[in-house]
């Protein structure tokens, strides 16, 4: 009975050994009760679990509730040191662990999933915009030296985003926005507009994969190159592209062709973590801790232990699973909203984007677009996003973009329900602003 006792405890803790055997993400999902077990035996290394202990810092991870322990998953000391993130905590050792082992994990996730070219990965507990802004300052050039002070303008190929913008701001640099242009359909900026912006005052260049129809993907691969040659900072925004290997590829080609110091990625767009955490890649590793050395103060685990959840609790084969279903959807997607486009002689706009469609809303008037996104809201279908152009030109990524859309997403995490669900309630929608 032992025995067999034994040979079912090996069973469940084999998983576990494997993870610290070779540190990558787990080919099958882990079940909850591993990932609860490990997360348990780590976060109980942590010095304020030690009952024998004299307490007499000025932050020991005392907590006002039991609730505290659930809430950060028993890691109340975070992770890091103050100005150095990935560097160990005496406090927490487990918490150090966790903190190793994450980001072991999102690099390992980032190769498999299109990037075999970054050499380094970090989870950082803060949004996507905000790890722009560590980014920038970490890179950025010394402006305490006289011959680098004038060295403050990023390139910005236009991303009508307002946390692009304040990012450049707090780091107090200054935006070059290379304004978009319309090719058919699409929004995009030429290379030769880009080329034409630098001068000797850029340090940096921003890119991007994902983002809303109209605007398509920066040619990233170009950009690197120009990077390379004028020896510029090149960020890629790829806040929810990992879902996707075409965007993955372009990253991919541009890193091999020129220069990307950084790639950021969202957690809870990519990995289905409750929101408030990013990923930064690099084929640098020098880049990376960079990066670690220049958050200021010390950083809460929650995020961290989100993203590890996610990636044991999905495995390998889970995202695979979820990816062939966002592909599937999105085509789903398009082919309803083209059959409710036709019955209200509308189009689908042609954009290159493998998660979002774009619709336009061309026979609806000026008062019918704001009465549309209401009455989605109203019919409990989150997330579309109704633009009229008229009423301002921000978002669509152009000065002189005049067809007024609607642009709906096929997600990674979305389900056909949803997308089914989404666009009768589209046609139920238009048809009953319609008759007003």
């Amino acid at each position: 009975m032992l025995n067999r006792g034994q040979l079912v405890l090996n069973n469940f803790l084999h998983p576990i050994k494997v993870l610290f055997e070779q540190k990558s993400v787990p080919l099958k999902p882990w079940n909850d009760d591993q990932i609860e077990f490990l997360l348990q035996i780590l976060s109980n290394m942590d010095t304020d679990k030690d009952d024998k202990a004299a307490r007499v810092g000025e932050r020991e991870a005392r907590i006002a509730s039991n609730l505290h322990l659930k809430t950060s998953a028993g890691f109340c000391h975070g992770i890091g040191r103050s100005g150095f993130l990935t560097a160990p905590q005496p406090k927490a050792p487990g918490g150090s662990i966790l903190y190793e082992i994450a980001n072991y994990l999102a690099r390992d996730f980032l190769k498999k999933f299109g990037l075999p070219n970054i050499n380094k990965a970090i989870v950082l507990p803060i949004c996507t915009g905000m790890s722009l802004a560590l980014t920038l300052a970490a890179l950025k050039p010394d402006w305490n030296n006289d011959d680098l002070i004038h060295k403050r303008t990023v390139i910005i190929p236009q991303i009508d985003h307002n946390s692009i913008l304040k990012s450049i701001e707090m780091v107090g640099a200054r935006a070059k926005i290379v304004k978009g242009k319309i090719f058919g359909d699409a929004v995009r900026i030429p290379i030769e507009d880009i080329k034409k912006n630098v001068d000797d005052t850029c340090f940096a260049i921003i890119s991007l994969t994902s983002f809303f129809p109209p605007r398509e993907n920066d040619d990233i691969k170009e950009i690197s190159k120009l990077a390379k040659e004028h020896e510029l900072v090149h960020v890629v925004i790829n806040a929810y592209g990992v879902q996707s290997p075409e965007w993955m590829k372009i990253i991919r080609s541009g890193i091999d062709a020129g220069r990307i110091d950084a790639v950021i990625q969202s957690t809870d767009k990519n990995l289905l973590t409750p929101v408030g955490g990013a990923i930064i890649a690099s084929p640098y590793k020098e880049t990376i801790k960079k990066i670690s050395q220049t958050y200021a103060g010390r950083a809460s685990a929650s995020p961290v232990v989100n993203c590890l959840i996610s990636m044991l609790s999905l495995g390998i084969e889970g995202y695979q699973e979820l990816e062939e279903i966002q592909k599937k959807n999105r085509n789903i997607l398009e082919q309803k909203l083209s059959k409710v486009a036709l019955k209200y002689n509308e189009r689908i706009l042609e954009v290159f984007n493998p998660v979002a469609v774009a619709v336009t809303l061309k026979n609806l008037k000026k008062e019918q677009l704001s009465a549309l996104g209401g009455a989605l809201y109203n019919l409990r279908v989150t997330g579309p996003r109704v633009h009229d152009p008229s009423d301002k030109a921000f978002g669509t990524c152009s000065a002189n973009y005049n067809t007024p859309y609607i642009v709906m997403n096929a997600a990674i995490g979305a389900t056909k329900e949803d997308i089914t669900v989404a666009v009768e309630r589209f046609d139920k929608a238009y048809h009953q602003i319609m008759k007003k």
